[in-house]
């Protein structure tokens, strides 16, 4: 290491395991005054907040004392305190549906007569009164329809550090939706969301490329941030960083310092079929004959921003890049998690079994109505393989061992039991990323996530990552999703107007014909 890096490799080294504060301090400025004293000496921190929180959403214009008044306590309050705030957010100060009431009953009443004094010729100078009281009314009734929330919310993005806080809140908010699924806070959530958007455009956002020369501080978040595989130490942060491979991140003015979400890529001459080739200690292949580049991890630093998507747009101006500066590369792909292929089997091996012992006993009630949901998850010849890999089955069927196997990641040390397992765990991850569906989408995340942005499911790669993260989600497996150029456009919508899954040849050998895409 060389003496000018060694001030950031210590800062890094001594912080990178530790996660930044959820929300940075601002920059100082003059202290709001204090709010009024609560005479109760047993109330919690949010009353204050909440008094901050009153005086903000009363203004029409927030005076920035008061926004910074609401963010330094909301950022002091503990979970309990921050759900006390958010409910009194999305119920205090929504839509005043007493107003929207009374003006729909004006504008009913004016309608009402403005019909009925139609053809009346003595009425008909009257009608150009009508109709502009209507519109008065219909914009009285646009503005009674907005949330009295919205105002604080869009001065709050305005305000230094405003945009970090109301990511934070909106990250506390999806934590709170999971314990109560109100529909004031999903109000709250759906118009945040939606302002998130907006604020979050793609014009508003840089994209940078990070390098080792970056300030420390970028490189802790790195290093925190890293959500798919884990960076473990100093070399490790410096090989991403370097040659062979490239870092990108997309960072928004209100938020200095910090990308939103960031990715990374290695340049190689094929696809790599495992992560082990990814993260080699030396690139094998020479930047100036790399043909593919790979990507190997896309990261979301911002909780609150999940289901805004922005690594859509990450993808294509990195793809834009690298065709730019690299005109060797032709073939953009990932080398992808299944994060949810184990559990998914898991609970598919499970409700088999059960299904099996009731059919088995001949009083129970559900005979010859569970035999509708049984299916055969292992072919004959995979559980002859897996009867055959144990030595003492002690009469269970195959799914029942393939259950009791996959209980530890120990299988994978066994060369007979990979050998076992790796036709059936093949066979229905395949299976699992082109069949298995939630409301018309893939069901794995990952899969959705890529193939909502026009690529196809090229390749599954047998024991790809070996690391335990890696044998407890996916049986260690891994696939290759592919972004052809030319058909990123044309995938993704088939993909979300129909769900249409494009995958390549190669899986027709593990799928039903009637699961074949290409």
């Amino acid at each position: 290491m060389t003496r000018n890096h060694t001030p950031k490799s210590l800062a890094v080294l001594l912080r990178a395991r530790m996660h930044p504060d959820a929300i940075p301090s601002p920059p100082p400025q003059a202290s709001p005054p204090p709010p009024p004293a609560d005479p109760n000496p047993a109330a919690q921190p949010a009353a204050s907040v909440l008094r901050w929180l009153h005086a903000a959403a009363s203004a029409a214009s927030p005076p920035p004392a008061t926004l910074d008044g609401f963010s330094d306590g909301y950022r002091s309050l503990d979970g309990g305190g921050r759900r006390e705030v958010l409910r009194s957010l999305a119920t205090d100060y929504d839509v005043p549906r007493a107003r929207v009431r009374d003006l729909m009953r004006q504008y009913m009443s004016v309608a009402s007569a403005a019909a009925a004094s139609e053809g009346d010729a003595e009425a008909e100078e009257g009608k150009e009164g009508a109709a502009a009281a209507l519109y008065r009314m219909e914009r009285g009734l646009r503005d009674a329809l907005r949330p009295r929330y919205a105002g604080f919310l869009e001065a709050m993005n305005a305000q230094p550090g405003g945009l970090k806080l109301l990511a934070v809140l909106r990250a506390d908010l999806l934590a709170l939706l999971g314990e109560e699924n109100a529909p004031p806070l999903r109000a709250l959530d759906s118009y945040l969301k939606e302002k998130l958007v907006t604020w979050l455009s793609p014009a508003a956002l840089t994209l940078h490329q990070i390098t080792w020369d970056d300030p420390a501080s970028l490189l802790e978040k790195i290093v925190a941030y890293e959500a798919v595989h884990p960076i473990r130490n100093l070399i490790d942060l410096k090989r991403r960083l370097g040659v062979g491979r490239r870092c990108f991140g997309y960072f928004h003015p209100a938020i200095p310092g910090e990308p939103l979400i960031f990715i990374e890529v290695a340049l190689h001459k094929d696809m790599a079929a495992s992560i082990q080739e990814v993260l080699w200690d030396d690139p094998p292949t020479p930047e100036s004959e790399a043909s593919c580049a790979l990507f190997y991890s896309i990261s979301s630093t911002q909780p609150g921003l999940s289901g805004i998507n922005l690594g859509k747009f990450l993808l294509k101006r990195v793809i834009d890049m690298l065709r730019r500066d690299m005109p060797s590369v032709q073939i953009f792909a990932t080398l992808s998690p299944i994060p949810g292929f184990m559990q998914w089997l898991r609970a598919k091996l499970a409700s088999q079994i059960k299904l099996a012992e009731a059919e088995s006993q001949e009083e129970n009630s559900l005979e010859g109505a569970s035999s509708t949901f049984r299916e055969s998850i292992l072919l004959p010849e995979e559980e002859k393989m897996i009867h055959d890999a144990i030595e003492q089955s002690h009469g269970k069927q195959g799914i029942e061992l393939l259950q009791d196997i996959l209980k530890t990641s120990q299988w994978v040390k066994s060369e007979k039991l990979s050998a076992a397992l790796k036709s059936p765990l093949i066979r229905l991850c395949a299976r699992y990323l082109a069949r298995e569906k939630i409301r018309g989408k893939a069901l794995d995340a990952v899969a959705n996530f890529h193939l909502q942005n026009g690529a196809m499911i090229e390749r599954i790669n047998w024991l790809a990552d070996q690391s335990e993260k890696g044998i407890q989600q996916s049986g260690g497996i891994m696939v290759n999703y592919l972004y052809r150029l030319e058909n990123i456009e044309e995938y993704a919508l088939s993909y979300l107007s129909t769900g249409l899954i494009h995958s390549s040849s190669s899986l027709s050998q593990y799928l039903e014909p009637k699961d074949t895409r290409s």
